[in-house]
């Protein structure tokens, strides 16, 4: 079992690059988030860590589905879609079916100085107005969390335990973290051209979702 007593918050924040751009699909604007970090891990040992049925719930969630190209998948609890490409062990492509919305999520892998990069790469038409209330970390630090997940399970090749992760980021480091990681979100709109008071307050609010104790 892996442990979040050994998450140093400004060193693993640091360990992310993220980006923002608009885009669009279909005619639609979209917002993208685009997060990058460096694993020390073989791209092999990453790609199957990231495409198997059997490992994804060891840093991640269970899955249901078929994870072949044209199959549909479901994340227990929490997203589903469909694979829309998969170029082992380079890149996929998936939708991300939540809540009524569609989305699209595609990851790349490639060699790096000691290890693999991943880029994650999340599409989304999103309402103008939920993006002004949270901005890019509403996605992004989602994602944020479950790549320091992904960090823990390939440094030990435990598989972690969910109760523990969702302990540490309510706890004053997992806070810590968080609101790194959104105030680097924040940069990363304002690099992009958004107004910076509203995309530091929007960070702001993504901090109280992500850290605020679900009630009883």
């Amino acid at each position: 079992m892996t442990s979040t007593n050994t998450i140093d918050p400004v060193a693993t924040a640091g360990l992310m690059t993220r980006e923002v751009r608009d885009g669009s699909r279909d005619g639609a604007p979209t917002k993208i988030a685009v997060a990058r970090r460096t694993y020390a891990a073989d791209q092999d040992d990453l790609w199957d860590a990231l495409t198997t049925a059997e490992r994804l719930p060891r840093w991640f969630l269970p899955v249901s589905g078929d994870l072949t190209v044209g199959g549909r998948y479901q994340f227990e609890g929490q997203a589903g879609g469909v694979v829309e490409r998969c170029d082992g062990p380079e890149s996929f492509a998936v939708t991300w079916e939540f809540g009524g919305q569609v989305s699209w999520v595609r990851v790349s892998l490639s060699p790096a100085d000691g290890g693999t990069t991943l880029e994650l790469v999340h599409e989304a038409v999103v309402d103008p107005d939920f993006w002004t209330q949270y901005g890019p970390g509403a996605v992004g630090v989602g994602w944020d969390l479950g790549l320091v997940g992904l960090g823990l399970h390939l440094a030990t090749r435990s598989t972690n335990d969910a109760t523990e992760f969702q302990d540490w980021t309510l706890s004053p480091v997992g806070v810590e973290f968080v609101k790194l990681a959104s105030a680097d979100w924040a940069d990363a709109a304002i690099a992009s051209g958004e107004d910076a008071d509203q995309a530091r307050a929007a960070a702001e609010r993504t901090v109280a979702f992500y850290t605020t104790q679900p009630e009883a």
